[in-house]
């Protein structure tokens, strides 16, 4: 429709987004809160969080493009500051685009320092972490101001070689020689922001940079990605109005529903619920309640590692995983323990917080989340149960919308006898018990009859 506003669906520049007429959640503040109260930051969000949007923000204000932040909350904040959106040297590493099964790391990082290079007329010389020093050296000489570091999805090399050991380890080790020169040159920076959506906590760009503060559980920074409900009523009036509209909602139900499948995720104790954007931006585009943002990756190895550990999924329901801060933050490959990694990547968040023990109780976000993760574990634990097989979860759903008891035994014998007694590391025992015990209680519930029958058309929506 010719009178629809343009929604930022993609969109990771600042610059188009301004400059393209796009909605903008204002951010703004927070830019200013980080620039006028420390030097160097780390935050952690889950993937299409909006981090690299955020970045790319960062990354205008202090090129000291001042026209595109006209009207925006920082604009007001930094009236009568003459230092203001004056432009300093930035580097700006975006590690996104790149498949680094193919590509070396070391390839890349010289691509971008070639382009500086060729700015500055500077030779190329040296190794990737002696240009980079130099390149900061004559960015401050010829500027008289510190540069800026802006570092996007700086794990991106890491986790796509995830079960590559090799791999990885020397992509660490490329980590460790060229981004230590942060700190050995801290007096030639001005400011330093790493986003990523883990924390390896191993890796030296942490451990050699341990001025970096990690502002990922922070209140004051709950929503800097993401949105907020007071978000989505203030910016996005007139789309929630057309959703409403097309199912027959009021504006309080569609506001309600799209909670239900997108809100819930928690940065910190007790702070207000963030919506994820992409799956919110996506949803009021089309109109429709649909899984956008698992839709955008399946993940892959983490359900790989959720079986091998034999993870029982059941405790992520009752929010009955417990974690500490630092157990959140401590992801390392070799870690036995998955809930950092969950948790990090927006498959687990906090629902609740033990403030005397200093605990979190973590569990699904919301709907999406939730049956997505399930729907990606189901193929692993029934690899037969395919659309059409007589043991998918299709045929499952007409039964019991059917009321057809003995149907809904059919299948469900069908799919356990097609899944083995034993795994590679488990004992098969303990399989065939679990499996007993698991199929006795699923025969019972169903000679219980309409009770059993009518309670899954929650998990099963049409």
């Amino acid at each position: 429709m010719k009178d629809e506003r343009r929604l930022p669906i993609g969109v990771q520049s600042f610059v188009s987004l301004r400059e393209g007429g796009f909605l903008y959640v204002d951010k703004t503040r927070y830019i200013h809160e980080l620039v006028h109260g420390g030097k160097q930051y780390f935050l952690s969000r889950p993937r299409r969080f909006g981090k690299s949007l955020f970045l790319s923000t960062l990354k205008a204000y202090w090129e000291g493009k001042r026209e595109l932040f006209e009207g925006l909350a920082i604009e007001g904040l930094e009236k009568g500051n003459e230092g203001a959106f004056e432009p300093y040297p930035v580097f700006y590493f975006d590690f996104n685009g790149q498949n680094y099964q193919a590509m070396a790391l070391e390839d890349v990082l010289d691509g971008m320092l070639s382009e500086w290079e060729e700015i500055c007329g500077c030779e190329k010389k040296g190794s990737l972490s002696d240009r980079f020093k130099k390149l900061m050296k004559i960015a401050r000489e010829k500027t008289g101001k510190g540069c800026v570091v802006l570092v996007d999805e700086y794990d991106k090399p890491l986790l796509e070689v995830l079960e590559n050991d090799s791999l990885e380890e020397h992509n660490k080790a490329v980590f460790k020689g060229f981004f230590g020169t942060l700190k050995s040159y801290d007096e030639y920076l001005r400011f330093v922001f790493i986003t990523g959506v883990t924390k390896f906590s191993k890796v030296s760009i942490f451990s050699d940079l341990n001025q970096l503060q990690d502002i990922s559980l922070y209140e004051d920074y709950s929503a800097v990605c993401g949105m907020t409900e007071e978000e989505i009523r203030s910016c996005f009036q007139p789309e929630l109005q057309r959703m409403a509209a097309k199912h027959k909602l009021d504006e309080e139900g569609c506001l309600q529903k799209l909670a239900q499948m997108y809100d819930g995720y928690h940065f910190y104790p007790d702070s207000p619920g963030v919506y994820n954007p992409f799956s919110v931006l996506n949803a009021l585009q089309q109109r429709e309640f649909e899984a956008y943002w698992f839709a955008t990756g399946t993940p892959t190895f983490l359900v790989r590692r959720l079986k091998n550990m034999h993870f029982d999924v059941r405790q992520l329901e009752n929010g009955t995983v417990e974690a500490t801060s630092g157990m959140l933050s401590d992801y390392r490959a070799d870690n036995p323990d998955i809930l950092p990694l969950l948790y990090q990547t927006g498959y687990l968040t906090a629902v609740g917080f033990d403030r005397q023990a200093r605990l979190y109780s973590l569990g699904f976000p919301n709907e999406e989340v939730k049956y997505g993760l399930l729907s990606s574990l189901f193929p692993e634990y029934a690899p037969s149960s395919v659309p059409g097989s007589g043991k998918d979860i299709f045929t499952l759903r007409r039964r019991i919308l059917a009321g057809d008891a003995e149907g809904m035994g059919d299948v469900f014998s069908a799919l356990f006898d097609s899944i083995p007694y034993t795994t590679k590391d488990a004992p098969s025992t303990a399989a065939r018990d679990g499996r007993t015990a698991f199929w006795r209680r699923m025969n019972l519930s169903i000679s219980s009859s309409s009770r059993w029958i009518r309670a899954p058309r929650r998990l099963w929506p049409r």
